[in-house]
């Protein structure tokens, strides 16, 4: 399973959408936009696009799926290709299953203030302001019409140094994700098809864990 997940994670009826300014605002400015757009979501589902490259291998993948996201703390991220892969988190658990491996990795979700993955961020576990120093940087994934929100934790984190947000300029929509892993890979989501506060049951969130395989658990993984 990608680091990105293990250490393992933004967006109805809104107010008026926060528009950018005619200027160049700060990243200071960006980030308390885009907690305050942040904060009016509940849920939302996209299909996205996840590029990796590098870590200690050195490889390059690029796979596909769609995702669930529901505050607080629920998600489910599914991969259709090239390999079937599910990570689910219930708000409690983060169930991690690849089918071709037969085994299921159970984890406990940390706390708010205990938050250290990235991903979780995106299900309400996370605060720009409190977790993150930001600032504005140029990435080839951000066209001209985005953000690209750079955000170092303000904590020093065991799985990733620093994250970047891409950002709608015009709503502050989310399109895409970059992160760096401990490992020096690479991952970059870029999501497509988002849709915001559509009501997602609990029900989606619910992970049964598959007769025949192996499950373990974060008492298993840590002796």
């Amino acid at each position: 399973m990608n680091p990105f997940f293990l250490a393992l994670i933004v967006l109805a009826l809104l107010p008026a959408a926060p528009q950018a300014p005619d200027i160049r605002p700060s990243a200071e400015e960006v980030a308390r936009l885009l907690q305050q757009k942040y904060e009016t979501i509940h849920d939302f589902s996209a299909s996205f696009t996840h590029a990796y490259e590098g870590g200690v291998l050195r490889k390059k993948l690029v796979e596909r799926g769609t995702v669930l996201i529901k505050k607080p703390g629920m998600m489910r991220w599914t991969y259709t290709s090239p390999e079937r892969k599910e990570f689910v988190s219930d708000g409690r658990k983060l169930y991690s299953y690849v089918p071709e491996d037969k085994q299921v990795i159970v984890s406990s979700i940390p706390a708010d203030d205990a938050t250290n993955t990235p991903v979780l961020f995106l299900a309400g576990k996370g605060n720009l302001a409190r977790d993150f120093t930001p600032s504005l940087v140029e990435l080839p994934e951000a066209g001209p019409d985005a953000y690209a929100l750079k955000l170092v934790p303000k904590r020093s984190q065991r799985d990733y140094d620093w994250l970047v947000v891409l950002v709608d300029r015009a709503t502050f929509r989310l399109d895409g994700l970059v992160t760096i892993d401990a490992q020096g890979g690479r991952s970059a989501f870029t999501f497509t098809n988002l849709k915001e506060n559509v009501e997602l049951p609990d029900k989606d969130f619910v992970f049964k864990i598959p007769r025949g395989v192996e499950v373990v658990t974060d008492a298993a993984r840590s002796r």
